[in-house]
């Protein structure tokens, strides 16, 4: 893991998450889609004042407790946390909303499971401000049970470590009960409203819905749902369907939030990793931006299609240590110029991941301006003509590349010594290696893996079985985080690798079945139905890997070459 040293900022202990449910009550709209039922919380609240939110609070030790557990029906496959939150999300519903999630003890056998449409005059008289434990006693003297086994889990949320107020939220859902109406309390929650997903969403759009992050993307999720069967099917799994405790950084100097699957998060994790709105995600050709103490990107100005915000930079070292530097860029005179200015005359080492016009031609001047070694893998015989490259020294597969720090520069002694080693990586080109700055367990990944996208296999530099194999030593190396050549830091380094295989197989799949529907078919007739997803715009660059993925279905012995094509063997 990186070293605790190795981070920009001290490091906190983020206040403590307190556990909590709140529900979401929802019912299939007239016009088709779903409702879902939301009310104000009052201005002065402490947490989310004046927001639209569902009903729900913190865990009262009571509802988790013999009498919770003795008035409660529920699912065999709902586990005891998740009958402690229901309970919680029950009561809270009851009192912020007066909606009664019960049925009567002693209820007809044709009643099923319905849940009470008018609330028991004995109960209707509890106050809504009871204690968790007179809530209870009051549902046993009114003949009632709770009907936890009416709730779902759908996701669960973690307040942001930034927050000096947490909490450690399941959201749960459930059908309105027929016949009951939502009335607020007027001293929590305010204006209770039945609205649309998509509604909402375009009323905070316009300003008049104030939300707070977790219900804006609960509601983002939700949209997709034609009715609440739907909704309630896609909870039968009794899991959350999606588990998320966000993190914040900067964009233009406005705070904002990013969840696990969003390209930004891992890179917050890697320079706030305990919750410090410190870290600026634009990205500023201009400025270094420092990732941890020792390692700073700085991106080229060459921003396109290919090339998303630019080509990334590395900068590894400090004053004390020398620097190296990776993948220097494209020869734009500006950009190194500012790479010569952070690690003036002290570079000992320029590496290039590969030959592409967007990584290695830059390397030559900063050369000539610090007289640093140029190393990599030269061109292979099959590099385009415009993508050449040649080494001052070949880097050799597993060689290592040390700098180490005086003993008298102050440094935490963790830091004195920070080693990378190379990993040849065929794939996306012949020549591409990786490197992985083993103290810290940061990958360099070039190319070969990038954020936001799949890169492109371009035969015959490129090979989709080398590709794969290389992502298969890459997922082994067991790395923290991965520094793209192009995007933010990747968190979550095994998903990552995971889910570019698994997009890659499924596209593998689909070029199997486009050659068996037109054996013998030229690349522009087969990626019109292996990439008809893809907007056909792109379509020339899909016909790269498509023959990349066409050249590893005949090395398995699954097709063979036929006329203009290929046809599917056996």
């Amino acid at each position: 893991m990186v070293r605790p040293a190795s981070l920009l900022h001290p490091q906190r202990e983020p206040a403590t998450p307190r556990p909590s449910a709140t529900v979401l009550f929802v019912r299939d709209a007239a016009t088709g889609g779903i409702e879902v039922l939301m009310t104000r919380r009052s201005t002065t609240a402490s947490f989310a004042p004046g927001a639209y939110v569902f009903p729900g609070g913190a865990v009262d030790e009571a509802d988790d407790s013999e009498g919770a557990a003795r008035l409660l029906d529920a699912r065999p496959t709902q586990t005891p946390d998740q009958l402690r939150f229901a309970v919680t999300a029950i009561r809270e519903a009851w009192e912020e909303l007066g909606v009664l999630l019960a049925r009567p003890t002693h209820r007809p056998v044709d009643a099923g499971s319905r849940i009470v449409a008018d609330v028991p005059p004995s109960f209707a008289s509890v106050p809504r401000d009871a204690d968790a434990a007179t809530f209870l006693q009051a549902v046993d003297r009114a003949g009632l049970r709770l009907a936890g086994d009416a709730i779902w889990t759908y996701c669960h949320w973690i307040t942001d470590r930034d927050l000096p107020k947490r909490f450690d939220t399941h959201f749960l859902v459930a059908r309105m009960p027929a016949g009951q109406q939502a009335s607020a309390d007027n001293r929590e929650q305010f204006e209770p409203v039945w609205v649309a997903p998509a509604d909402a969403l375009a009323r905070h759009e316009a300003g008049d819905f104030e939300m707070v992050y977790p219900t804006i993307r609960t509601l983002r999720r939700m949209k997709p749902y034609q009715d609440v069967d739907a909704l309630l099917a896609a909870c039968a799994g009794e899991r959350p369907l999606w588990i998320s405790s966000p993190r914040a950084g900067l964009i233009n100097g406005e705070i904002e939030r990013y969840m696990e699957d969003e390209a930004p998060f891992g890179e917050l994790e890697l320079t706030s990793p305990d919750g410090q709105i410190a870290h600026h995600l634009d990205w500023r050709p201009t400025e270094a931006s420092h990732l941890l103490r020792h390692v700073a990107r700085l991106t080229a100005p060459n921003p396109g299609v290919m090339t998303g915000p630019g080509t990334n930079t590395y900068l590894i070292g400090t004053p004390a240590h020398g620097f190296i530097v990776i993948d220097p860029g494209p020869s734009l005179d500006e950009h190194i110029d500012r790479i010569h200015s952070l690690v003036g005359d002290r570079l000992a080492l320029i590496l290039c991941t590969h030959s592409h016009l967007d990584h290695s031609p830059g390397a030559a001047r900063l050369q000539r301006l610090t007289g640093a070694p140029v190393k990599g893998l030269s061109s292979r015989p099959t590099a385009n003509a415009q993508s050449q490259f040649t080494a001052d020294v070949e880097v050799e597969d597993g060689e290592r590349f040390v700098l180490t720090a005086g003993a008298g520069d102050g440094l935490d002694p963790s830091l004195v010594t920070l080693t990378l080693r190379a990993i040849h990586t065929p794939g996306h080109a012949a020549n591409h290696v990786c490197f992985f700055l083993e103290e810290d367990r940061l990958l360099f990944s070039g190319d070969h893996i990038l954020n936001g996208s799949t890169t492109i296999i371009n035969p015959p530099d490129g090979n989709m079985v080398a590709y794969l194999d290389s992502l298969a030593r890459l997922d082994a190396l067991g790395a923290d985080y991965i520094l793209p050549a192009h995007g933010h830091v990747l968190g979550f380094p095994g998903k990552a690798i995971s889910a570019l295989v698994q997009h890659r197989l499924k596209r593998e799949a689909k070029v199997l079945a486009a050659i068996t529907d037109l054996p013998g078919a030229a690349l522009p007739d087969l990626v019109k139905l292996a990439y008809d997803d893809t907007p056909v715009v792109a379509h020339g660059i899909a016909q790269r890997s498509l023959l990349a993925h066409a050249e590893k279905l005949v090395a398995d012995g699954r097709i063979r070459p036929s006329g203009g094509g290929w046809q599917r063997q056996g």
